[in-house]
């Protein structure tokens, strides 16, 4: 039975795409090649054998891994934006030619005092803003009066941060729900995102209980797959949650790189024919903090991963890599950045044997490749 296990190495982006001045980014992120010359020493043998750097820029020659027949690229983006959901879209073949809202000087105050009017509670912020940054600023207000703390970012997302001791993360997660059905047509957001924290004065961390509420996606590859086969589709990580769970089997999520890596190992135990990872740590814990020696570390440790996930490679998989944008921790920028995506499928063979593939427009390509490799 062929099955194809698709990996996202969330934020790691292969290099700067040739439309990314008119996304705001102007330093020429390159997120893997940059933080491989910030980590002189990176251990990836792994990631090194199969192309991801040379994909990325770095001039290496690859030299494959045994019993194994690799391909690697790029892909450009076609979407209009560069962020996790129109990412894994285009992954899934929905291309986003309409760019949802962005709010560089906070949302407008109709929609914040609807949302007031609708929890009950007065907000705090209502800016762009660093999530770490802001409950630093605004995290004693917020504990002294029970208003939760909205905000933004670059991209299209109505965040809301909130102590787990003064707003219980359930209830956090209704006044998300209570923002997604007022997020509509102007202000079509393209995401809700829950930003729970803990801890005291001077000392607040966020928490790994972070939930996204996406739009509705259209109709993809996920629908197609389930009405063909009747098998739900495994997701890891947020993938589900940026899906709104439509076709995806149900469990519990996991929360960083080390809870994925476990997540997945149990899903190829399954038997699902797709089952789609997004490991998240390189991006949120490193890229959007503007600090390379831990992405380099992060990389490190998922090398060692990877390594595991190969022995579990089947004949008939396909095993894909790739990255939804850049999160390049070297430029001033603690943003998304635009970027070309890796492109690394992989699947057992005598012959073994590695090949470079030009860049591709599109991601896209990844559901063409999927619906041949299963037949649909």
């Amino acid at each position: 039975m062929n099955r194809v296990i698709l990996i996202v190495m969330d934020g790691c982006g292969a290099g700067e795409a040739p439309d990314a001045a008119r996304f705001g980014d102007r330093d020429h992120p390159a997120t893997l090649l940059h933080v491989k010359q910030a980590c002189p020493n990176l251990n990836t043998p792994t990631l090194n054998a199969i192309g991801l750097f040379t994909s990325a820029g770095d001039g290496q020659v690859p030299a494959g891994l045994e019993g194994f027949s690799i391909q690697y690229g790029r892909l450009q983006p076609l979407s209009e934006g560069k962020d996790s959901v129109t990412g894994h879209w285009e992954m899934m073949d929905i291309i986003t030619k309409v760019p949802f809202p962005t709010y560089p000087n906070g949302f407008p105050t109709d929609l914040i005092q609807a949302f007031e009017s609708e929890i009950g509670r007065t907000v705090l912020g209502n800016k762009p803003a660093s999530g770490t940054v802001i409950i630093e600023e605004l995290g004693d207000q917020h504990v002294q009066t029970g208003s939760p703390i909205v905000y933004t970012s670059a991209d299209s997302v109505f965040q809301i941060a909130a102590h787990e001791s003064v707003i219980p993360i359930d209830l956090l997660y209704r006044y998300c729900q209570a923002a997604r059905k007022l997020c509509v047509s102007p202000n079509n957001v393209e995401r809700v995102i829950a930003r729970p924290f803990i801890g005291e004065s001077g000392n607040y961390v966020r928490t790994g209980n972070r939930r996204d509420f996406p739009l509705e996606p259209p109709h993809n590859l996920i629908d197609d797959l389930v009405a063909v086969d009747h098998r739900l589709v495994e997701g890891v990580g947020v993938v589900p949650e940026l899906f709104n769970h439509r076709g995806f089997a149900d469990h519990p999520r996991s929360k960083n790189n080390g809870e994925h890596f476990a997540a997945l190992q149990q899903a190829m135990k399954t038997e699902s024919r797709f089952i789609f990872a997004n490991f998240e740590d390189f991006d949120m814990l490193y890229g959007h903090r503007s600090n390379p020696a831990g992405f380099g570390t992060a990389l490190e440790q998922f090398d060692i991963d990877l390594h595991s996930i190969l022995q579990l490679v089947n004949d008939g998989d396909l095993l894909m890599l790739t990255a939804d944008h850049g999160n390049d921790p070297t430029t001033p920028s603690t943003d998304h950045s635009r970027e070309y995506v890796p492109w690394i499928t992989i699947k057992k063979s005598l012959e073994g044997g590695i090949l470079s593939c030009p860049d591709l427009l599109g991601m896209n390509q990844i559901a063409s490749t999927i619906r041949h490799h299963l037949g649909i």
